[in-house]
Formats: structure tokens, sequence, C-alpha cells
């Protein structure tokens, strides 16, 4: 065995999987960690604005009151953007890091910023088409098949190979 095959930084366990398409119930995961992220980061936002609200007018202060239109905007716009950078740039959001995935192109490779854009959309917009990658040998989503973009199994830290 050489030296390389010793120490590796992908579990021994996750070994076997490392490279293969990721399934509908670990991207559910990693999606639903996605998702905590971008509300405790709302919350901080709300938490941020009301902190600055009371420093102006202690007396005066109430807290605002958060409309359900506003509140789905934020919700899309701040998802839209943390999914677009995370995609571009490293390939993996903070779930996909958790669950072991990457985001790829067709090649294998980081994607483009306005493929992740394009994908960052479809996924807030019409989050029912992961459930496409159920079946299949690639296990694509919706937006897997228009973009042309696989998720697969990568603990590896930085850019796809």
């Amino acid at each position: 065995m050489s030296a390389d095959e010793h120490i590796s930084i992908v579990p021994r366990e996750a070994r076997p999987y490392q490279g293969r398409y990721a399934g509908v119930v670990t991207r559910l995961a990693a999606g639903a960690v996605d998702g905590i992220v971008v509300a405790v980061a709302l919350l901080a936002g709300y938490v941020g604005v009301n902190g600055f609200l009371f420093l102006l007018d202690p007396r005066g202060f109430q807290f605002t009151e958060a409309s359900l239109l506003l509140s789905g905007a934020a919700w899309m716009l701040v998802l839209i953007v943390y999914l677009t950078v995370a995609w571009s740039t490293t390939g993996r959001s903070y779930g996909c890091r958790v669950m072991g995935l990457r985001v790829v192109s067709r090649r294998g490779r980081r994607v483009r910023p306005l493929v992740a854009l394009a994908r960052a959309v479809f996924c807030a917009v019409f989050p029912i088409g992961l459930l496409l990658c159920a079946g299949g040998r690639r296990h694509s989503s919706l937006q897997d098949l228009v973009l042309r973009t696989s998720v697969i199994y990568d603990w590896r830290p930085g850019q796809p190979r």
C-alpha cells in the first residue's frame, strides 16, 4: 500500500460512495440544514434591525411587525443569494458540507455563477423538483436535468477536481 492509501481525509465508511450521485434522502437532509441556516440569518437580521431601532428610541420602542409577504420575499432572496454564492464558489452550501455533497457541472467541475443562480432560483421556486431524484441511475432532480448539473458525494475540501 502507498502512503496515499493510508492517509485519507475521506472517512473509511464513505470511501465507496465518494463521487457517486447523491440520493433524495441525503439531499433533503442537506436542504433542511440550509433552511435552518437561512432561518437563523433572517432571525439575526430581524433582531439586528429591532436592536438598532431600540437604540434610536428606547422609550418609544416597539418590535416591528413582520408581514407574511415581506418575510416570504426575504426568505426567497436570502436563500437564492446564499445558494448561488455557495454553489458557484465551492460547489457546496453548509447543508451540502454537513452531508458530504457537492454540486458539480456535467463534467464534474464547479458550476458557473449564472448556472448556480439559475439552479438556486429553480430550487427556491420549485423545490418539489427534488423528488424526481428518487429514481433513475443518476438521481437527477428536475433542476439537474434542466441545468445539466449533478449532486455527488464528495468529502474532500476545496474545489472539485
